[in-house]
């Protein structure tokens, strides 16, 4: 086989930063808590981390990338950045791995940290904008204005940098309709990915103590999961690629760590599966006008989805399919199967469903 024909897995060699360079106390964040390291690091030395991670990949099967990750990378003193950036950039020039990610703010970007970004080989820029309602972002504590993201997005883009919106559902004063405004912008801002954080309410913040006055309500895993559906279908309709929907199973999603909120290990799975609930819902709907109230022996449902979507389309213990029965039932109709059956034709994200009426004896 032709090695050039085969398509490299992309992993991210991640490089925790945590909480340094960042000014401001938002609401919902205890960094140390999330990424479990309590010294930041950012004077450490990184070329044991690369080096551990690097020994466990096949380079001919993954194209990897350094990521930045874990508090606002350019904010942090400009001499421990580049030191930083140095250091991945000679992996670069090696051929060890492909290119540089980081995560920082939106008010910790300019043209002069482009310039020393692009100058070491950065392509992509995550950027956590979390909302782009004032009121939210006043609410959650962010220190900067929705003007200030756009800003920072225009320069992303405009200098060539690959952007990914990474933004939050359930933060004080959000609505849903507030967040699928957000994910609107993000699209419109030119993000390439994005990636969707329900909110965590972590010990120790001032969320807790919000949480714990009354001031703020968190969201159950359900509602988390519900609301996060309606921000994947605007990134779904709008081409931009999902990284990650919530935190992972490592990132300080403990019972001693985390007091409310979607703390679910399986909240992404919980979001794609209400994802499709939600369009198969819609779908029915035009079905159940067309059909004539029916009785025994009923109608067969067959649901098309892409290849590898079909636990996502049936939904954990096939809460989905009993959904969709439920909504039939109640106008009168019965099914008496739904079946899920993948197909080449489908796209990811799209679902095309066919009925069937049973015929009864005799007919």
């Amino acid at each position: 086989m032709n090695n050039q024909s085969i398509k490299k897995r992309h992993v991210n060699i991640p490089i925790f930063i945590p909480h340094e360079g960042c000014p401001n106390n938002c609401v919902f964040c205890n960094q140390h808590t999330i990424t479990q390291t309590e010294d930041g690091g950012s004077k450490r030395d990184i070329v044991p981390e690369i080096e551990a991670c690097l020994a466990t990949l096949d380079s001919e099967m993954c194209e990897c990338e350094i990521a930045f990750f874990g508090g606002s990378f350019t904010g942090i003193p400009r001499e421990d950045m580049i030191r930083l950036l140095e250091t991945a950039y000679g992996y670069i020039k090696s051929g060890k791995v492909a290119s540089i990610r980081l995560s920082t703010r939106p008010d910790y970007i300019d043209e002069e940290i482009l310039d020393i970004l692009e100058r070491y080989g950065v392509r992509h820029i995550e950027l956590g904008i979390q909302s782009m309602d004032d009121k939210v972002l006043t609410l959650s504590g962010r220190g900067h204005t929705a003007e200030t993201t756009e800003k920072a997005c225009r320069l992303i883009t405009e200098r060539g940098f690959s952007l990914t919106g990474q933004m939050m559902t359930g933060l004080p004063g959000a609505t849903p309709e507030s967040e699928v405004m957000t994910a609107k912008r993000i699209c419109d801002m030119g993000a390439e990915s994005a990636r969707i954080y329900p909110t965590v309410v972590f010990r120790g913040t001032q969320l807790c103590n919000m949480s714990q006055s009354g001031e703020y309500t968190p969201l159950t895993n359900e509602e988390a999961a519900e609301r996060s559906a309606k921000v994947y279908k605007v990134f779904a309709d709008n081409g931009v690629k999902l990284l990650r929907i919530g935190l992972q199973s490592g990132e300080g999603l403990s019972d001693d760590n985390v007091y409310a909120g979607a703390s679910h290990s399986a909240i992404g799975e919980m979001t794609v599966a209400r994802y499709y609930l939600d369009i198969m819902l819609h779908e029915c709907e035009k079905i159940a006008e067309n059909m004539k109230s029916s009785e025994d022996p009923g109608t067969v449902l067959t649901v098309f989805c892409a290849e590898g979507e079909t636990s996502k389309v049936s939904g954990q213990k096939r809460v989905n399919k009993q959904r969709i029965t439920e909504f039939f039932r109640e106008k009168g109709m019965r099914i008496r199967e739904i079946k899920i059956k993948e197909s080449k034709d489908i796209p990811k994200n799209k679902v095309k469903i066919i009925t069937e009426t049973i015929k009864k004896r005799g007919e």
